[in-house]
């Protein structure tokens, strides 16, 4: 490919692509997704799930046993890393340290043989846009970890690559700087129209940064959707527990009823499940604190943990269960630990999952 051969942003197209090594681990199972073009995508899930491994494939950097990636409706699969024209930020930032800041981001154009009035302008360019213009002339060792994570963003965008993969490029910055960059990454990726991949393992950045995720377990994916679609209404018992708190229920569902495990019957509607074994799930958020007589679940307050502006409370109910439940901070003291409670919410709030 040349520098100009695909648009300022392209769809990503993974089809049935697997990945295994050693012959023996199957880091990534016949995953199949479709990005497109100007998209903010994450590849969110625990380590060793293949987020990893399916960034590297669309980078190049592995290739994959089976199954086809296209990118801008050209099969890539079989294309060498460096004619992909896909820039790539990681977590370590990956910096030549004997060399300037300029040095570091002009290093893709000088691998394309750029006339050097074209570099200089360029990375210009590039370093204005992540707020670094002036510190050209500097080496990675005299910036702070969130002006070297810039650098690597200039150094990615100065090729004007339709597709900008990030692994984990926040994870070694505190947690401050790292909503900081969150945002800046967001804006800057809005701005340029480029098709973003970005893979993390930490939810509440997925969920604050994309506009769609796809949740990864053991080498396959779970779900893909936008972000509240993900909280509000995971699809399986993996992404009810793994974004974000949760109340899981086993149970059974009996003529349109849920009947919990101690005989219970609890607020939820099927939403097509059938009947026989199953399980809801309700966020905390949603569950209602109120008398215990009046709720679906009685129990009595373990902890109250102070979130700024929610309170967090940890509930012991029947048969060693804890649920959890959160309130608004409305400035008044917080409901007493050894207190006797009921849980209760709208019907509507439990999501059926499929497994």
């Amino acid at each position: 490919m040349t520098d100009h051969s695909l648009p300022a942003s392209a769809d990503i197209r993974l089809e049935g692509v697997s990945k295994s090594f050693d012959g023996k681990v199957k880091a990534v199972d016949d995953v199949s997704l479709a990005i497109a073009p100007g998209e903010f995508f994450s590849l969110l899930g625990p380590s060793g799930c293949g987020k990893t491994t399916s960034l590297r494939m669309i980078a190049g950097f592995e290739a994959p046993d089976a199954g086809r990636i296209r990118v801008g409706g050209a099969d890539i699969t079989d294309v060498p890393v460096h004619k992909r024209d896909m820039g790539m930020v990681f977590q370590s930032y990956a910096l030549f340290p004997h060399r300037t800041v300029a040095e570091n981001v002009a290093f893709g154009l000088r691998m394309r043989s750029l006339p050097r009035e074209e570099i200089r302008r360029r990375v210009a360019a590039a370093l204005k846009q992540v707020a670094l213009d002036g510190y050209e002339d500097r080496r990675p060792g005299q910036l702070s970890g969130g002006q070297q994570q810039r650098v690597a963003l200039a150094r990615a965008i100065v090729i004007r690559p339709p597709v900008l993969l990030c692994d984990e490029p926040l994870g070694a910055l505190d947690r401050k700087l790292r909503q900081s960059m969150q945002f800046e990454l967001k804006q800057l990726q809005k701005e340029l129209g480029v098709t973003l991949v970005f893979v993390t393992h930490d939810q509440e950045e997925a969920l604050a940064m994309s506009d769609r995720i796809a949740v990864m377990n053991a080498g396959r994916v779970e779900q893909v959707g936008a972000p509240a679609e993900i909280y509000d209404r995971p699809r399986t018992r993996f992404v009810a527990d793994f974004i974000g708190e949760i109340n899981l229920f086993d149970g059974t569902w009996d003529g349109g009823r849920f009947i919990a495990g101690d005989g219970r019957s609890l607020p939820a509607t099927m939403n097509g499940a059938r009947p026989g074994a199953g399980a809801v799930a309700v966020r905390p958020e949603k569950a209602r604190i109120v008398a215990p007589g009046e709720g679906a679940v009685a129990g009595r307050i373990e902890s109250a943990n102070f979130l700024g502006g929610q309170v967090l409370y940890r509930i012991a109910a029947s048969g060693d269960r804890h649920m959890l439940a959160k309130e608004t901070n409305m400035g008044a003291a917080a409901r007493p630990v050894g207190t006797e409670v009921g849980l209760l919410w709208n019907e509507a709030d439990a999501v059926v999952l499929e497994g």
